[in-house]
């Protein structure tokens, strides 16, 4: 059962890699199928409760590939991670035969809920470098991730994803003229502007009231001497 899942891994590698020269080479020297091969002893161990040395088979397995992946994944035979340094595959992931991963991937979650958090990659998947896909969806079969995409939201089968956050540009290789994963879209700073401008109403219309109050209160302070100088002259008259 090892031994054919390795050699599923070694001819995945060949079929994906032009620079590979033969599958003893592989076997030698490429540290994704070294990674794949330590994941699968460690799931063996996580499977037969002996979580502790699963977790120590696989950090060990990290410190020698720089490749990090949860004993708790399942992994199907035939997967491909090409350099490999960086990449992260969380406890709930599953990867699928044909899938292609590239450095710096993450197949990670979006926060500390229990249960289905890291993303399921169907068949033929590529996840292409420095591509984060986060969260308990599914990607579907023959989907492609660009390079640097953050993908929050299940991708449909044969679609290619792009762009912070990600969103579908091709399906089967044509264009698609509404994303299916857009997100919320909307410019913080024109918020921040109209707000900004509201304020600045608000500021002149108080300014405003204000001196009309400090006007008015002039006036009022203005006739007062007037009256008193009045009455003055009115007793003056008098004597």
């Amino acid at each position: 059962m090892w031994f054919s899942r390795l050699r599923a891994d070694i001819a995945a590698a060949k079929k994906n890699d032009p620079a590979a020269r033969n599958k003893f080479e592989i076997f030698l020297t490429y540290s994704g199928v070294h990674a794949l091969s330590h994941h699968r002893f460690a799931n063996r161990l996580y499977r037969m409760h002996l979580k502790l040395l699963a977790r120590v088979v696989s950090q060990v397995s990290r410190f020698l590939t720089g490749i990090e992946i949860h004993p708790a994944a399942r992994i199907y035979p035939g997967v491909f991670i090409d350099h490999g340094s960086g990449v992260v595959i969380g406890e709930t992931a599953e990867v699928h035969s044909g899938v292609v991963i590239y450095q710096g991937a993450t197949l990670g979650g979006t926060g500390k809920e229990g249960g289905k958090r890291h993303p399921t990659l169907m068949e033929n998947v590529t996840v292409s470098a420095g591509a984060k896909i986060l969260g308990g969806f599914t990607v579907g079969e023959g989907a492609k991730i660009g390079a640097g995409a953050v993908v929050l939201k299940e991708v449909p089968p044969h679609a290619t994803v792009v762009g912070v956050p990600g969103r579908v540009v091709r399906i089967r290789g044509e264009k698609v003229a509404e994303p299916d994963l857009c997100q919320d879209k909307t410019d913080p700073w024109q918020c921040y502007r109209k707000e900004l401008c509201h304020l600045r109403t608000r500021v002149a219309e108080l300014e405003k009231a204000l001196g009309a109050a400090c006007g008015e209160s002039a006036a009022a302070d203005a006739e007062v001497p007037d009256e008193a100088a009045e009455e003055e002259k009115a007793g003056a008259g008098e004597r």
